[in-house]
């Protein structure tokens, strides 16, 4: 009887234990996520010529739409020709009829090469029905490549994939991740 209370007591000081290190890890897991957060810079408006709210630019060449731009706040900075944007969706329209919108907290626009930053809850979804998650992004408009060198999460209907780094190329239609791959395939038939 006095073994098995002593057997009980240690199981419960084991689970007790193993609580204690899970919350603690989770605790510090969080910490490091705020401690990453804070180090995005915040969108100043001093400086601005010019603020607007609630925007939207369309792009169109040809008759046809190549691209969409809305955001929450705009301040434009002629002498550094930037634009930077609050809440930022844009579409891009691929010439084969898909679209790909990418949309993040922060974003800053290079007006003369339309190249673009998005930092903060970058999301990548595509017509096609794939989503990427990370937490920046570059986009270079003239060959229509986007980067980043953060942990990123691509999920379609049959895969997931996590790794850190990723280059897009949006016209040859190709996704790679730089380095710590790891697929899941999610299996499974339709029907």
């Amino acid at each position: 009887m006095k073994r098995l209370k002593i057997a009980i007591l240690l199981s419960i000081l084991l689970i007790g234990g193993i609580v204690l290190v899970s919350l603690w890890v989770n605790l510090q897991d969080r910490k490091k996520a705020l401690e990453e957060a804070e180090k995005i810079p915040k969108i100043s408006t001093e400086g601005a010529d010019q603020r607007l709210e609630k925007i939207r630019f369309v792009e169109e060449k040809h008759g046809r739409k190549t691209w969409e731009l809305e955001a929450k706040a705009i301040s434009q900075y002629q002498g550094e020709n930037i634009l930077l944007l609050e809440d930022v969706k844009v579409i891009y329209y691929l010439k084969d009829g898909r679209s790909i919108t990418i949309s993040g907290n922060r974003g800053k626009v290079h007006q003369d090469s339309k190249n673009m930053e998005l930092v903060g809850n970058v999301l990548l979804i595509s017509t096609d029905g794939y989503r990427l998650k990370t937490e920046s992004m570059s986009y270079q408009h003239s060959s229509k490549q986007a980067a980043t060198s953060d942990p990123v999460e691509f999920e379609g209907e049959q895969i997931r994939l996590t790794g850190k780094g990723m280059l897009v190329d949006m016209e040859a239609k190709t996704f790679k991740v730089l380095s710590q791959a790891r697929t899941q395939w999610k299996g499974g038939r339709k029907g």
